[in-house]
């Protein structure tokens, strides 16, 4: 699991606003599942999805995401993922080609999600 602890160029947990909102999220939480949905959470209900919100900004890096409060689906994850690393639950990026012919027939695009292991389920 120590890969999927570590900070990256992208998932920068190290960065000062990351740890102190990790820290904040985790506070009077005991167990990594509660944790784990704290961080879900906020990045689900306080970061806007660039797309939906036809935000002109690109964001990549966590600590981007989280000052410019946009991203797409995979910085979002990337945010996610940093948040649950600075609080020690191993979290990683996942992607899926998705089918978007609802906007035009044969247009595929990529979806970023996260995979988390915590200590219940593996």
């Amino acid at each position: 699991m120590k890969p999927y602890l570590q900070a990256t160029k992208t998932i920068d947990h190290d960065h000062p606003s990351i740890q102190s909102l990790a820290k904040r999220l985790a506070q009077g939480k005991e167990s990594d599942e509660a944790i784990a949905k704290a961080c879900f959470m906020f990045v689900r209900d306080e970061i806007r999805h660039s797309g939906d919100h036809k935000d002109p900004i690109t964001t990549i890096k966590a600590s981007e995401v989280l000052k410019e409060r946009t991203g797409w689906c995979y910085a979002k994850s990337h945010l996610l993922a940093a948040l649950l690393r600075a609080n020690g639950i191993p979290a990683g990026l996942a992607y899926q080609r998705l089918s978007c012919s609802e906007y035009e027939e044969g247009v595929y695009c990529l979806h970023g999600l996260n995979w988390v292991y915590l200590k219940a389920y593996g």
